[in-house]
């Protein structure tokens, strides 16, 4: 089976209702990015920020996956589909894709403040002060914030290298190390970008296609199962 890489940014999700991690005016639902999503507001104020990703977490719930998180499960019926996504969101999951990263952790999970690599599920939407790890360490998102390394990047790097056809949806390609992926996918390989906004890409076989996510891979995955036919 042709293997197809899908990297979705914050575009696809909004769709959804949830609100994109850095809107125009620098802000996450009305909250600088440094009071909220740096290890240094969790040393500052640890309750604010568990009470910031707690109600993200409960908007993440209440979401529905939309059309194009259905469309991409769909697609793995005729090719070998892997997702990397920017999002930390489950509605890849929920739309029924079994083979997705996340780059930026999932905030349907919980880690450990001291050790990243312990990471546990979280029952509902609210993960409370003083509930801790094994190693008796406050609990926290599992979500990579600003200042953190990207534990999944070189996975995603390699996953992109081996794409016989790339697909990028909803990403303005602005956040790094991400927006950096699409130079480890072969020149000669197509790439189509799914965006409002097509971001400027100095790469060969590109095809722009400038619609919502809802829209744009809909279109792009029916138009693939049939030449898989």
């Amino acid at each position: 089976m042709k293997r197809i890489v899908v990297l979705t940014g914050a575009g696809i999700s909004a769709e959804s209702g949830l609100k994109t991690f850095r809107d125009s005016d620098g802000l996450w639902e009305g909250y600088n990015i440094e009071d909220v999503a740096t290890p240094e507001a969790w040393e500052r104020d640890p309750a604010l920020v568990q009470d910031f990703y707690n109600q993200r977490r409960r908007s993440v719930l209440e979401a529905e996956p939309n059309a194009a998180h259905y469309a991409l499960a769909k697609l793995e019926a005729q090719y070998h589909v892997t997702i990397i996504t920017q999002n930390i969101d489950d509605l890849h999951e929920r739309a029924g894709s079994t083979n997705v990263v996340h780059l930026h952790g999932i905030i349907t999970r919980s880690q450990s403040s001291v050790n990243a690599n312990l990471t546990y599920p979280i029952n509902g939407w609210e993960l409370k002060m003083g509930k801790k790890c094994e190693l008796g360490s406050q609990l926290r998102a599992h979500v990579v914030w600003f200042g953190e390394a990207v534990p999944m990047i070189e996975t995603a790097a390699k996953i992109c290298s081996e794409a016989e056809l790339f697909i990028l949806v909803g990403t303005s390609l602005a956040v790094y190390p991400a927006a950096g992926l699409i130079n480890y996918v072969s020149h000669d390989v197509t790439k189509y970008i799914i965006d409002p906004n097509i971001p400027t890409v100095s790469n060969k076989r590109i095809v722009e296609m400038p619609y919502k996510a809802t829209i744009g891979v809909p279109v792009l995955v029916d138009e693939l199962i049939e030449n898989a036919q």
